[in-house]
Order: C-alpha cells, then sequence, then structure tokens
C-alpha cells in the first residue's frame, strides 16, 4: 500500500487493471446478501486502527507548533508544468501541496486513512463498493463548495485525460455516483479487494468548475484553483518555485492536519546535477536533504556550517521494507530473454569491493523485493509457501523448491567470474575477438541508462567487471528529461530503478511486473516482464482475505522473482540519512511508515540563536 497523497515524482505507485466481462456481477445482489455494512470514520487494511474517532492530532506531530518561517529545498533537472496528474511534460516538484485527496495516511500504522475532504466512509465486508461522505466545510481556494460532482469529475477526468499512471490506477473502479447531497459510492468491477476502498481514498480531487472548460490534457503553467494547505506562488520555470501557506485553507484544523503544514513558504530550487545540488547545500542556498550518497555522508561534510554546528546530520528509519535498487535487464531487447545471460551478468556484480572502495562499508547487499521485513523470501518455502507454489511447480525453476535464493556470495572476484565464465560456456556462449556472444550467434552488446553524471563512478566498476566476461557494455549519460522520455518508452537496454515497497503489497504489483503494464508505455514495469505465474500470484495476493494470506503470498511472490533474475539487486541502507541546517524545530519521533517530509512535520524555530548567525553568514 503506498501513502501518498497524490503522484509524486518518485515514488511509490499503486495501479489497477480492468476485469474482464466474467468478472462482473450485481451490486443490488451482493448489498441483499450482505447486510453488514461498516460505517467508520477511518480505512485500515489491518482492521483496527490506532486513532479513534474523535482524536485530535497525530501523535507524532507537535499540535502546537508555531506557523511562519520559511523553509527552501532542492530538486534536480527542471519543470515546464504546474499539472502533475496528466503525464505530459515535466512536472514541478511539491504539486501535492496544492491539492486535497478524499483521505489522508497517517505515518504511524502501516496502512491506515483518516478524514479529510471525506468525514466519513462505508463499505461492505466483501469490498464491492466504498461511500464517502464529503465534509459541508471542504472548499476551493476561490472559496467555493467542494461538492459530489467535483468528485466524480475527478475521477472520471483522471481515467480518461490523466496520464497512463493514473488511468490504471483508478481502472478497477467502474463508477462513482451521487447517493446523497454530500454523499458518493464508488462501485467496484469485482469484491474481494481490501485495498480498493484505501486507494480511492486517495484520489486528489480537481474542481469542476475550473477544469471543464480548459484542456486538461496539455502541459501548462496555469495556476489551478486548489483546495490544500499551499497556494502556488512565485513561478520560474526549471529553476524555482514557492508554494504559499494559505491562512484560509478551509482543512488546517482537522486532526490529520494538526501541527503539520507549519511554514509560510516552501521553495523548490532547481539544480542540474546532484554534484551542483551538494555544492549548493554546502554554500547554504537550501536547508534540508535526503544524503543518498554514502561518500557526501561519510567525507563530504566538512564544510564549515557542518564544523560549526550549523548543519547536522541525523538518521531517521522508515519502518517499511527497503526500497529495492537494481539494474534492471529490458527482457524486450532479445539479447536479455535468457535468464542464462542475467544470471551470468549478475555474478560479476563485486558489491564486497564496492562496499569497501566506494561506500565507506555503509550499504548492506540486497537479497529480496521486500528486503528486512515479514514479506521477505527467507531460508527454505515453508509448508504453506510450497502449497502455493506446487500449484506452479512446472513453470517455475527447479532450484527454487531445493534452496534458497541468495546473490552471489563468493569474495574471490575471480572465482565469480570463472564461475560465470562457466555457466555461458556449459550454455553455448562463445567468445569471437574478445567479444561474448550468444548461441545464435548475436554479440553481447548493450547500454546501462544513466540521468546522474555522479553515479558513474559506481556504474564504471560494474561494466568493468561484466566487459571482462567480453560482454560490449557502455553507460549513457543523458539529461533527466531526455533519460525521463526514454524511460516512458522504455528506449533503454538496462537502467538502474529503486521500487518503493510498502508493508501491505498489493495492486501496485500489477504495474511493477504484470503483463498487462509491460505493453504500456509509462509504466514501471521496465523489465517487460509476461509471465502468467506472476499474473496469476498479483492477483491472488490483492485478494488476500487476511494478513497470513497475504505475507505466504508476497513471500511465494518475492521467492519467484528471485529465482527469475529480472534484475540484478544492488545494496540498500538501513536508515534514511537526513542532513538540514540547525534552525528548525521537529518531532522527537524517528521512526515512521514512510519517508518524514520536513516540509509537513517541522517548523521554523526563528528565535534560536544559531539560526539567527546562520542568517547572518
Amino acid at each position: 500500500m503506498t501513502y501518498l497523497r497524490y503522484l509524486l515524482i518518485s515514488c511509490l505507485l499503486i495501479f489497477a487493471h480492468a476485469a474482464s466481462a466474467e468478472n462482473s456481477y450485481s451490486h443490488a445482489q451482493i448489498e441483499d446478501s450482505l447486510p453488514h455494512i461498516y460505517d467508520t470514520h477511518a480505512l485500515s487494511l489491518f482492521g483496527d486502527v490506532k486513532y479513534s474517532k474523535d482524536f485530535k492530532h497525530y501523535d507524532y506531530v507537535n499540535p502546537n507548533a508555531p506557523k511562519g518561517g520559511e523553509i527552501t529545498l532542492s530538486a534536480t533537472g527542471g519543470f515546464d508544468t504546474l499539472n502533475a496528474l496528466n503525464g505530459m511534460g515535466e512536472a514541478a516538484p511539491a504539486l501535492n501541496l496544492t491539492y486535497d485527496s478524499l483521505m489522508a495516511s497517517s505515518l504511524d500504522e502501516p496502512a491506515s486513512e483518516y478524514p479529510l475532504i471525506a468525514e466519513r466512509v462505508r463499505y461492505p465486508d466483501n469490498y464491492a463498493w466504498v461511500e464517502f461522505d464529503i465534509n459541508p466545510k471542504a472548499r476551493w481556494s476561490d472559496g467555493r463548495p467542494i461538492t459530489i460532482e467535483d468528485v466524480i469529475f475527478s475521477l472520471n477526468i483522471l481515467k480518461e485525460k490523466g496520464s497512463p499512471i493514473f488511468r490504471y490506477y483508478y481502472a478497477n473502479i467502474i463508477k462513482a455516483e451521487k447517493k446523497a447531497e454530500r454523499t458518493v459510492r464508488f462501485i467496484f468491477d469485482k469484491p474481494g479487494n481490501r485495498e480498493l476502498p484505501l486507494i480511492t481514498g486517495q484520489l486528489v480531487i480537481l474542481p469542476k468548475h475550473f477544469w471543464e472548460d480548459k484542456d486538461f490534457a496539455s502541459a501548462s503553467l496555469i495556476r489551478p484553483v486548489t483546495s490544500g494547505p499551499y497556494k502556488i506562488g512565485d513561478v520560474i520555470a526549471n529553476r524555482t518555485i514557492t508554494y504559499i501557506r494559505d491562512p484560509d485553507y478551509w482543512g488546517k484544523d482537522l486532526p490529520a492536519n494538526k501541527g503539520i503544514y507549519n511554514f509560510d513558504n516552501i521553495t523548490y530550487e532547481m539544480y542540474r546535477d546532484t554534484t551542483i545540488q551538494f555544492e549548493a547545500f554546502k554554500s547554504g542556498e537550501y536547508d534540508f536533504r535526503y544524503e543518498f550518497s554514502a561518500k557526501n555522508w561519510t567525507k563530504g561534510y566538512d564544510f564549515p556550517a557542518y564544523k560549526q554546528g550549523l548543519v547536522k546530520k541525523k538518521t531517521l528509519t522508515n519502518l517499511h521494507p527497503k526500497p529495492l535498487q537494481g539494474l534492471i535487464f529490458n527482457k524486450r531487447k532479445d539479447i536479455f530473454k535468457d535468464p542464462t545471460l542475467r544470471q551470468a551478468l549478475s555474478m560479476t556484480l563485486d558489491f564486497p569491493w564496492l562496499n569497501k572502495n566506494i561506500f565507506f562499508n555503509s550499504y548492506k547487499r540486497t537479497q529480496s523485493f521486500f528486503e528486512q521485513s515479514e514479506l521477505a523470501a527467507k531460508k527454505l518455502p515453508t509448508d504453506d509457501e510450497l502449497t502455493v507454489l506446487e500449484t506452479y511447480r512446472g513453470q517455475l525453476p527447479p532450484e527454487l523448491f531445493t534452496k534458497p535464493f541468495a546473490n552471489n556470495t563468493i569474495t574471490d572476484p575471480r572465482r565469480r567470474l570463472r564461475g560465470a565464465f562457466k555457466l555461458l560456456k556449459e550454455n553455448g556462449y562463445t567468445h569471437k575477438n574478445g567479444v561474448l556472444h550468444t548461441p545464435s550467434g548475436e554479440a553481447v552488446r548493450f547500454k546501462i541508462l544513466n540521468s546522474d553524471p555522479t553515479f558513474e563512478r559506481v556504474l564504471i566498476p560494474i561494466t568493468e567487471n561484466m566487459k571482462k566476461l567480453g560482454a560490449d557494455v557502455a553507460v549513457r549519460t543523458v539529461d533527466p528529461a531526455q533519460y525521463t522520455r526514454r524511460i516512458r518508452k522504455f528506449d533503454f537496454d538496462m537502467v538502474m530503478s529503486v521500487y518503493a515497497q510498502s508493508s501491505s503489497p498489493g495492486n501496485e504489483q500489477r504495474e511493477y511486473w504484470g503483463s498487462a503494464a509491460a505493453e504500456r508505455q509509462g509504466s514501471r514495469n521496465y523489465a517487460g516482464i509476461k509471465d502468467p505465474v506472476i499474473d496469476d500470484l498479483i492477483e491472488r495476493l490483492i485478494f488476500a482475505k487476511n494478513r497470513e494470506e497475504l505475507v505466504t503470498l508476497t513471500n511465494a511472490l518475492d521467492r519467484i522473482l528471485q529465482w527469475k533474475r529480472f534484475l540484478i539487486p544492488l545494496w540498500y541502507s538501513p536508515f534514511d540519512r537526513i542532513a538540514y541546517r540547525d534552525k528548525f524545530g521537529m518531532p522527537k519521533a524517528d521512526k515512521f511508515y514512510g519517508s518524514a517530509n520536513p516540509s509537513i512535520l517541522w517548523w521554523a524555530r526563528s528565535s534560536d540563536k544559531s539560526y539567527a548567525k546562520d542568517i547572518q553568514e
């Protein structure tokens, strides 16, 4: 389950696909046979929710946080549109600050949502539909009320003219219909999908009166009517954007908003690449950064502001499974259709050397698609998992049943390469003029697409080891805009990407690994996976009846993905690393389900002496 109020361009996304005709059914019949309707203030995949209907605020916030001040953040690349929902152009960062969704997610529960635009929710115990009562206080930034018509319009326009991501995101919702003056019902394509009510709760609501006579499908810098805590302020395309806190924001006193959205101004500065971005942080051009470079974290913070205590470093714990980072083989390319070659290339990765010489022993090697969680397939399959896997035995690698998956653990690089050579030779690969050739005589030649020049220091050692096998491989670094276009069109041989996973995987697995997504430009199925076993497992997982079944099915999915070798798993950090200028107050909590965005949870400590000194410098 992904906890985003609307599409965040890094992120983590949940998707759905249309069901076939044989899955249709009569909703009237279902309601007649299932009289029990849940009527509640909140939604949860785990049954009970942490916060009662009369809760005042989330435990992890400071409800008395002062309002005011500003924070400057950063992003790489550029932007040319203020509409992030249609998939056109490059959207400005953090546009999610300007629109509200029906429900809001909490960060101290793995899968729960609480009232935002919706103040009440109902659904039957077979999850065939969900109803939301709209808060009568909900207002657009121009003062007009948020209506049921706006909700219905939002679903329809995102499915019809939104980006392909959103069209599939809501494809399991047949329609939205008005049931009363403040009540809307979303009808699903079939019962049993426990995640769909929460997915529907994440629907971003758009103003019908603003968009109905405009071209929603085009990239534009037009400033929309909004409903969120911030309005769009100064904008310089490709350079900077400022969000201004709306003092008249209708939802500022809701329990889900208490103690958050504290800054008067949030500004994003854009940088061409991560090297320039880090230098800008050191010189004080922005205030906060997630540090993804082990080299920077270990040796880069030797600048004056850090030595004087004006910049601080801290680690936070993300309670979701660790994001999977990997070098992905594009199986649409003939060269990567053979799992033998994929396995041999994976064996060339010298993680011990990389970790010691480049990463300062900061990382752990990724083994699972759901690392550091109960969802990860470890050791041999359990009896319950074997019951699942036996259904597909003839379509799976036989080793999957007899030994646990492990990335090559041989520390001696020569032994690893000899093993890779042997595997290739036994499967008909040959060398001609020093270049590796497939059994059919095709030269093993490919490029790794990259958008960050600083990552070349990692990719080059990886490709050098691949070259020792005879692969003719190179790194192709392009600017972020071209990178995005090529990724959307699957115009690459191999690419590095990150898959964020939640504690409750569901519909998003279709987008990551499902056959339908493999054919759809803009999807996250970069590997081009088309596997009926994986498709079937994903559907079973989505319709799991309880947590135990979900864990078993996810273990089985993880194990199959491991043994199919669609990518080279890389590494992960046990913690989120952050650095910030010491002028903020922040909650005491440091463990969250998801990333704790400082622009939402923190506040300005304007009276602090170190802040005044920092400003003077």
